[in-house]
């Protein structure tokens, strides 16, 4: 038998195996099962895992769920640069600007509104963190240190003014001049401040955001499949010759602080009110910058009624998209989500006032997207990712596609995929151990995979991934069971809560990352008990273990790999141990843990 350690417990009378069969919902039996009323006993046993690394040359990057920009740093894998090329996407076909159409306006009977754009804004919002406020005072617990998280009466400005009774004033917490007696005090006029999500590096930097017109005509559909599947566009691709024209070039900070807008002007009749102090928008954190109107008066405005914005199609083919990349930004990467960016047009037209019956300029904004989400969770419109990665260092590099049970396993989101195989080295092998434990009428009541941090490579200031995914690498399944999970926390705004009982999640001592537990109890019942193939295992980072959608991506030798996609949304990297280790190194070795209970 190929494993380690048996732990035995001492065993216990009949009548406590009958409460414990009593307490359990469904207990899976093996071989002819455990007789009732015999003494039992439980115990604990490791198996062999073995691990084998794969490379992976480029990984599918269009209509993603997040996209990466900018530069990441990695002290492990080298430095990866990440630029994206978007479509754009009318709200509708056909758009008409001002008050009447453009065939309106070239009739007999009325004037040109002479439709003049005035700005023009990008604006992507940073993702936000799911940060609670447990004592309910108006303050994100990100923000409060100690023990003020939980006390509503706590002043994190020093005003002499409680957080809690400023949330009912409408006053700001972060500032200590205001407290809400000023006079011509406005409550609620301050910006909110969030805990930023998926920013990597240093966020107090500023960086250089170039926005250009792309001239790459992405593709919906495939013209191979005769137009009957999706175009597929790959991390590798290179879009550097299609870049057109610049719109911005300049730079950007990054704040944690809403986005406030005051667009009314002050009414002369009103003298206790400053109209002008209102805010009439907010807009999350994001990277807001303006891009060049006089492209936009000509590709958009001054399109009107005419065949480029007659349907999407005409449109995306007219105007193909827009580059964005970043310069300055040696350590500094987004996660970004397309399907909440926009380009909001600013015009000015001639509109005919009724009560005066004369002319005026009226404003009006016109809101383009980059992408737009699905009701059923999809994408409409194109993006793709394009990374440059550097050369992975020569010991990382040979030890992929290595046909040896590895010492260490390299886990890169894009980069890498490991598999993993159960009980024995051969794929869909361990048939004498199965059949071993299954004459051992073992109950299976909990089995567990631990993946423990190599801590020497992975150094103090390396970020690492906050979870692993396993999946069925045949079968292309995850290998949790959602009937095993709580189903209102896995509908909450925190992926890091998903699935809790199945695990991954990285586990830490000293902020540093120690091994990953994942539980396949599941699983390797179904192996035992319902005769399932012992299937070979995918192990991958994710950022979300939600998104258990599988892409094309190329390995190493340009084979198709099907990949996961949250691998491929995320930089971040780690190294874990194998299985081939020196004996110095066994209390870190990669094992599976299989706890269970024995009729004697």
């Amino acid at each position: 038998m190929r494993f380690s350690h048996i732990f035995k417990v001492s065993a216990l009378v009949g009548t406590l195996f009958l409460l414990l069969v009593s307490c359990e919902e469904e207990l899976d039996t093996i071989g002819e099962g455990v007789i009732g009323g015999e003494p039992f006993s439980t115990g604990k046993v490791e198996y062999d895992v073995f691990a084998f690394n794969k490379g992976i040359t480029a990984v599918q990057t269009n209509k993603l769920p997040l996209y990466q920009l900018g530069t990441f740093n990695d002290p492990i894998y080298g430095k990866r640069n990440a630029s994206i090329i978007s479509q754009l996407t009318l709200p509708t076909p056909s758009p008409s600007f001002g008050d009447i159409s453009q065939a309106s306006e070239d009739g007999p009977d009325n004037d040109q509104e002479n439709e003049t754009v005035s700005e023009v804004y990008l604006y992507i919002p940073f993702q936000r963190s799911p940060s609670g406020d447990r004592d309910g005072d108006g303050v994100p617990d990100v923000f409060e240190p100690g023990d003020a998280a939980t006390d509503p009466n706590s002043d994190l400005d020093g005003d002499g003014v409680t957080d809690n009774q400023e949330r009912a004033i409408g006053s700001n917490p972060f500032d200590p001049d205001e407290d809400g007696t000023g006079e011509g005090f406005v409550a609620n006029t301050y910006p909110q401040r969030f805990d930023l999500d998926s920013i990597y590096g240093n966020r107090e930097q500023s960086f250089n955001l170039v926005v250009s017109k792309s001239n790459y005509f992405l593709r919906d559909l495939d013209p191979n499949s005769n137009f009957q599947e999706a175009q597929e566009y790959y991390s590798n691709q290179d879009f550097s010759t299609f870049i057109g024209e610049e719109l911005f070039n300049g730079e950007v900070t990054i704040s944690d602080e809403e986005l406030l807008f005051r667009d009314n002007e002050d009414d002369p009749d009103t003298p206790d009110i400053d109209e002008s102090q209102e805010i009439t928008n907010r807009l999350n954190p994001g990277i807001r910058v303006p891009l060049n109107p006089d492209f936009f008066q000509q590709n958009i405005l001054d399109k009107e009624g005419q065949p480029e914005l007659l349907t999407q199609s005409n449109f995306r083919n007219f105007l193909r998209g827009i580059h964005l990349t970043g310069t300055d930004m040696e350590e500094l990467m987004f996660l970004l989500d397309l399907t909440q960016a926009n380009i909001t047009i600013s015009y000015t037209y001639d509109d005919f006032d009724p009560e005066t019956e004369q002319t005026v300029t009226s404003e009006r904004d016109y809101v383009i997207n980059l992408l737009s989400g699905t009701q059923a969770g999809g994408i409409n419109g194109n993006a793709v990712n394009v990374f440059e990665d550097e050369m992975l260092p020569p010991y990382v590099e040979g030890a992929l596609d290595s046909d040896e049970n590895a010492s260490r396993i390299y886990v890169k989101g894009g980069a890498t995929l490991a598999e993993i195989r159960l009980f024995d080295e051969l794929e869909n092998g361990g048939s004498a151990i199965i059949n071993e434990i299954k004459q051992n009428n073992w109950v299976i009541n909990e089995a567990n995979l631990v993946f423990y941090v190599d801590r020497e490579t992975v150094g103090p200031t390396i970020v690492e991934p906050p979870r692993i995914y396993l999946f069925n690498a045949e079968t292309n399944r995850p290998l949790f069971d959602a009937l095993n999970e709580d189903p209102a926390i896995n509908t909450g705004p925190n992926p890091l809560r998903y699935f809790l009982n199945h695990g991954g999640l990285l586990e830490k001592e000293n902020d540093r990352g120690v091994k990953y537990t994942v539980r396949i109890t599941e699983h390797i019942n179904n192996i035992i008990v319902r005769d399932s193939a012992n299937a070979r295992l995918g192990l991958t980072a994710t950022p979300n273990i939600n998104l258990v959608g599988l892409r094309e991506a190329m390995g190493s030798d340009m084979q198709g790999v099907d990949y996961p996609i949250a691998a491929s949304m995320s930089p971040l990297g780690t190294v874990l141990y194998g299985s081939n280790l020196a004996p110095s190194e066994e209390a870190m070795k990669l094992k599976l843990e299989i706890f269970y209970t024995e009729a004697n």
